[in-house]
């Protein structure tokens, strides 16, 4: 209760969470909220590139679909990569996080400066170049996103583990006699779900971002699946008279990474008071 009572003070944190919770509405009542749900793959040529009406509150694209549900179903999309992406980011980084942070020798050398070198490229740039090597696809674009974003769980984890392992309770266990994975899983990890969990929100909004980047650079989803940076590449050539074509999907993204982010940080202030951000 303490700690929603602080979260509940935080402006910016209750208005990212209420814009995440707004997503997630939209996304898994996407086929029922979408007034044309068929206009995922259908064309319409003599109604392309209307601008926005009643019967058409975000206009229509090149090929006469709706906008407005284009951007709905897209957000099942968007959200699904970044559940999926952070979801198996975590599950490759946290385990190596702890291994690397509470033994010592080789394997955590290994890890660790195999983490380094995944961080020492921009992640949009080594997701680029991986997406580029399998082809463009959706699923080419999260395993991409996948291979960039599991160091950062591993860094996190590894910080935090190699802290709590020279932690007086963890010398407690040790005497008791408690084995290396009851030590990890059941005391170092619980102890770290904290920074993984704002880690983990944060991630979800820069995913979506890059899965954009991604779509917008043609190595995301193709064709006719609706996609917020797919759709803003492909209305570049109608820019600036059809300004509606790539201005709603730029304000999901816009808005579904400023929701994340800004929960993300509610979060961290919550977690780690001396990270608080000035108001």
């Amino acid at each position: 209760m303490l700690v929603l009572a602080k979260f509940a003070k935080d402006k910016p944190a209750v208005l990212g969470a209420t814009i995440v919770l707004l997503i997630a509405i939209v996304a898994i009542l996407a086929p029922l909220l979408a007034p044309y749900p068929a206009d995922v793959s259908a064309s319409h040529l003599l109604r392309r590139l209307k601008p926005p009406t009643w019967a058409h509150p975000f206009g229509t694209d090149n090929l006469g679909r709706d906008i407005f549900s284009r951007v709905i179903l897209g957000a099942r999309g968007a959200l699904t990569i970044a559940l999926m992406v952070v979801g198996i980011s975590m599950l490759i980084g946290v385990p190596l996080g702890l291994v690397a942070g509470y033994y010592q020798g080789w394997a955590s050398e290994v890890i660790m400066r195999v983490t380094d070198v995944f961080l020492a490229v921009p992640q949009l740039i080594l997701a680029l170049a991986i997406a580029q090597l399998m082809g463009p696809s959706l699923q080419s674009a999260m395993l991409a996103l996948t291979l960039t974003y599991w160091p950062f769980f591993t860094r996190i984890v590894y910080a935090e583990a190699r802290r709590l392992e020279a932690s007086l309770f963890i010398d407690a266990l040790q005497c008791i006699g408690a084995r290396g994975p009851r030590i990890l899983f059941l005391h170092i990890l619980p102890n770290c779900i904290s920074p993984i969990i704002v880690r983990a929100t944060i991630g979800m909004g820069f995913t979506i971002l890059v899965a954009a980047v991604l779509g917008f650079l043609g190595m995301g989803a193709t064709p006719p699946d609706p996609d917020w940076g797919l759709a803003i590449s492909e209305s570049r050539a109608y820019l600036p008279d059809a300004w509606w074509f790539s201005t709603f999907p730029g304000l999901a993204i816009f808005l579904t990474v400023l929701g994340f982010n800004l929960l993300g940080d509610g979060l961290r202030d919550i977690v780690d008071p001396r990270l608080r951000r000035s108001r």
